[in-house]
């Protein structure tokens, strides 16, 4: 494996471990509901990602503005996702939330880039893809099994999860794109990112209120925006100048075992056997990853002719 892959999957597991945290810290910021949690935090931190890279938006103005639709798409992805992310754990549970948003995303992800970039799909992705579904499904099967008297809430919850995950890789997807089509990576975050943080503004406006209501709802609204938002999106941008997203989906399969991991220690929620055996399957996905060849040596190829060359100022 070359170091250059190598540095962006940590790059993008680093960001699903501090995206796993998300979950959690929603439920300290109790009378705040999953609209204004999910308009704060990508909204704000979309913005801040749009201020960085206000010089790199400049200089490829013109490029971008060719690229627009995949920019708008993106951008709508941006910020339909927060909203139904976290509506899907309010809704269901943070750890059934978590599960499904992120184990149907590398699925969204892949269909993508098999008929819309027409990129083959290595043996090695399709049985990453199939063991982090099926690590996941535990997951998801063991909290409901658990929650008997919700079934309604569960099943509501999985529907906005699987908004969330096919919107996470159609973002992921439209950045990519952009990226291999020569923009830099600064500017392609940026305007994907600003343009959904825009969008989520009169979300944030209309059901804000609550964030300002005591400190420690300002202090779950900052940690989400600047660490897991705005510092996860920097290096999942950065990741997804090294591998496919496909690759980059299915490697933050581990943030749904993180965040099950902190709901079972700090929220209280209880995992069976049947939900451990998930998350054993989910750490194979990413050792599967780690040590498999990429995709073909064509696309890895396309890969790095997009990258090589291009080291634009953040």
């Amino acid at each position: 494996m070359n170091s250059g892959r190598l540095a962006g999957l940590a790059a993008i597991t680093v960001t699903s471990l501090l995206w796993g945290t998300t979950g959690t810290a929603a439920t300290f910021a109790t009378d705040v509901g999953p609209l204004a949690i999910g308009a704060a935090t990508l909204g704000i931190g979309g913005l801040l990602q749009a201020a960085i890279a206000v010089p790199a938006l400049r200089s490829s103005r013109e490029a971008l503005l060719l690229q627009k639709r995949t920019v708008i798409v993106g951008a709508i992805a941006v910020a339909i996702y927060p909203l139904a992310f976290y509506s899907s754990m309010h809704t269901a549970g943070v750890a059934v939330g978590s599960v499904v948003s992120l184990a149907s995303a590398p699925l969204a992800s892949g269909v993508l880039e098999r008929f819309v970039d027409k990129r083959p799909l290595s043996r090695w992705w399709m049985l990453a893809a199939a063991l982090g579904v099926l690590g996941s499904t535990l997951l998801c099967v063991s909290k409901i099994d658990g929650q008997a008297g919700s079934t309604t809430h569960t099943f509501l919850g999985i529907a906005l999860g699987l908004v969330a995950g096919a919107t996470y890789a159609t973002y992921s997807w439209a950045s990519h794109r952009l990226i291999s089509d020569g923009i830099g990576r600064a500017a392609s975050m940026g305007a994907v990112f600003g343009g959904g943080g825009l969008l989520l503004m009169p979300v944030l406006a209309l059901t804000g209120a609550p964030l300002l209501t005591s400190p420690g709802n300002v202090a779950v609204a900052a940690y989400m925006a600047l660490v897991p938002m705005f510092l996860g999106y920097l290096l999942f941008g950065y990741g997804l100048t090294k591998v496919p997203a496909s690759t980059a989906t299915t490697v933050t399969l581990t943030e749904p075992a993180i965040a099950t991991v902190l709901a079972v220690l700090i929220v209280g929620e209880r995992l069976s056997a049947l939900g451990w055996t998930g998350l054993i399957v989910i750490a194979a996905v990413l050792l599967i990853l780690t040590l498999a060849p990429t995709n073909s040596a064509r696309a890895s190829e396309a890969t790095l002719a997009a990258v090589s060359g291009r080291r634009e100022a953040a």
